[in-house]
């Protein structure tokens, strides 16, 4: 369901839903440039959006199919890998590429974690809040982890995989964006999706298991 419901059936979990969407797609955004230009790529530091104004992050087109189908994206940050040295580049790729996905894993972890400590057994506006943060971003880890270019999963891919690999990515990846609206319409994508989630899901319990909380 598309956000514009949500506004006239609910403004304030519409206004909640909405800011809290929109910083974890900036996170994840952000977490790119940044680990770019850790790497030795400034492009995105330069075109400035290393920052937090959402102004700088927002897609016209990706914020109305949000508002109008629930599905939407953010600018992409613009990476360079030709500045980064040679004898790293395949590194890059791989880490600039897993990036954003951390970061919306650290947020949900966060987020989970706060539950924990905060808000047991409550269903107050805290507990709301920290309950969409954690599943905003590991909704967003998983359907960035999906393989189809242009989505993170597959530049991951291309870190590791030879070079005729990487050219049928490259050449798929003008209609990629594409390809994936029409696998979500169908469906094809939820199971897939589903079990991105459940593997995050295990992996934070894992971690707040480990240190004792949960």
């Amino acid at each position: 369901m598309g956000l514009i419901k949500l506004l006239f059936s609910d403004p304030a979990a519409f206004v909640m839903l909405s800011v809290l969407l929109l910083y974890s797609v900036i996170f994840h955004e952000l977490a790119h440039g940044w680990v770019a230009y850790k790497m030795g790529d400034p492009t995105a530091k330069w075109m400035g959006r290393l920052t937090l104004n959402p102004l700088k992050h927002l897609d016209l087109i990706g914020s109305l199919m949000l508002l109008i189908v629930g599905f939407g994206w953010a600018k992409p940050v613009p990476v360079n890998l030709e500045n980064i040295p040679s004898d790293k580049r395949r590194k890059g790729i791989i880490l600039v590429s897993a990036a954003g996905i951390t970061a919306n894993i650290i947020c949900a972890f966060i987020a989970l974690l706060l539950l924990q400590l905060l808000a047991p057994g409550r269903e107050d506006i805290m507990y709301k809040i920290l309950h969409l943060l954690a599943f905003i971003n590991i909704m967003l880890a998983a359907f960035n982890l999906i393989p189809i270019p242009p989505l993170d999963g597959s530049k991951i891919i291309m870190g590791f995989a030879p070079e005729s690999v990487n050219r049928v990515l490259y050449q798929i990846e003008p209609f990629g964006i594409f390809i994936v609206i029409g696998l979500l319409y169908l469906g094809v994508l939820n199971p897939v999706i589903e079990f991105l989630q459940y593997i995050i899901v295990n992996f934070i319990s894992l971690i707040l298991h480990a240190i004792g909380v949960g």
